[in-house]
């Protein structure tokens, strides 16, 4: 950048984007002078050299606006999410766990609903089947089931994904 470039001559492209040819490099520099801006080595390994008038303050700028983006595109793609249910949740407990699902759904993760019986809960499979039907209903706003139900031992094990 600027006094930085080491090379009797560059290849110009203005601040406008035309070309203006290959020319000495104390010129270029002098021509990004007058516009108040600054000289920018865009291809240092062509011959001659790639260089470019900007303002480097905006330049930088927009380069991190785009690293930001490409930040925030990026989504959690095969990363798991687990919420733990037991057949006896209360509805306030089952409401704040599943907005949390709705959550990582539409941030890109997966999520793993396990439903975990404890002591005498595995006889009564059947609560913990309505609680599993009943987040299948509710998750297929912004999600679907991934697979099926399936029991690890004492946990139903449900997998869901973004649709």
């Amino acid at each position: 950048m600027n006094e930085q470039i080491r090379v009797p001559k560059v290849r110009l492209i203005s601040s406008k984007g035309e070309q203006i040819g290959v020319i000495d490099t104390y010129d270029a520099l002098k021509m990004a002078r007058e516009e108040n801006m600054d000289l920018l080595e865009i291809v240092p390994n062509a011959e001659p050299p790639v260089c470019k008038i900007i303002d480097h303050g905006k330049y930088r700028y927009e380069l991190q606006k785009k690293e930001k983006d490409a930040r925030k595109k990026h989504t959690h793609v095969g990363e798991l999410k687990e919420l733990r249910f037991r057949p006896s949740t209360d509805e306030h407990d089952y409401l704040f766990k599943m907005k949390h699902a709705m959550n990582f759904l539409e941030e890109g993760y997966k999520v793993k609903a396990v439903i975990v019986y404890k002591g005498r809960e595995i006889a009564n499979k059947e609560l913990g089947a309505e609680l599993a039907e009943r987040l299948i209903k509710d998750l297929e706003k912004t999600g679907k089931l991934d697979g099926e139900m399936k029991f690890e031992g004492r946990n139903m094990v449900m997998i869901f994904v973004k649709k």
